[in-house]
């Protein structure tokens, strides 16, 4: 089972062949997907999306995106795999692209957002248990990992690393149009002209209420079993 799905339109005598590509629910790691498939939750994940892209390697591609977001390393992986891609990919925000899902929203050689949708970038986000060492270095491996996401950023809206930075440390909620103004977006769907709207600052969201609950139902369980004499450093980084 999976939750992203591509559409093969045939070319007609008025339309060339085109492909269409749907990213839906939480952006996943491999190793967690069964989770998501298990309890019928909609999850992307990279080595599947990859071998399935494979097959349309020179054809032009619509990404359309309605995700929370979700792991940077499975955001980073399907960035990756659309910014290889031989043909044009032109990505679509349908909804929402926040968090893990801006990051692949990025690999779009044109990125359009609906007059409707939401885009969000902030900075990684982990859980971690350990001593005063391991929370030192994950604050340190945090810092390298939002230099890696910056760097997606800068290179679609041209912007520098260092007011990339700031937005991501204000949590950015962008309309159609902030999006647009500050170049993170190509153009608004369905609109001659921009719309009239200001930025999405008094948007309140829960990022946690977003997490799948079919993963928290599955690492409730798993606790219920895990030793309390593990002392190891626990590290999942997300971008939800």
């Amino acid at each position: 089972m999976k939750f992203w799905s591509f559409i093969e339109n045939k070319a007609t005598e008025t339309e060339p062949e085109s492909i269409e590509l749907r990213i839906e629910g939480d952006i996943v790691d491999d190793s967690d997907v069964w989770i998501y498939e298990w309890f019928g939750e909609p999850a992307a994940a990279p080595n599947l999306f990859r071998e399935e892209l494979s097959n349309y390697k020179g054809k032009d591609l619509t990404v359309w995106i309605d995700s929370y977001g979700g792991s940077v390393f499975a955001g980073a992986s399907i960035y990756n795999a659309l910014k290889e891609h031989k043909g044009k990919v032109t990505v679509k925000v349908d909804g929402k692209a926040m968090s893990a899902a801006s990051v692949i929203a990025m690999a779009g050689d044109e990125v359009l957002m609906s007059p409707v949708a939401v885009m969000m970038i902030h900075n990684p986000l982990t859980g971690v248990y350990g001593d005063m060492h391991n929370l030192r270095k994950v604050a340190d491996i945090l810092d390298e990992v939002k230099d890696s996401i910056i760097n997606a950023y800068v290179l679609k809206t041209g912007k520098s690393r260092e007011e990339v930075s700031a937005l991501m440390d204000e949590e950015f909620y962008m309309s159609a149009n902030t999006a647009l103004k500050n170049k993170f977006v190509d153009g608004v769907l369905y609109q001659d002209q921009p719309l009239n709207v200001e930025n999405l600052s008094g948007i309140s969201l829960n990022r946690l209420s977003v997490v799948s609950n079919a993963r928290q139902s599955v690492e409730h369980a798993i606790n219920l079993f895990k030793p309390e004499d593990n002392e190891d450093l626990e590290l999942e980084i997300s971008l939800i």
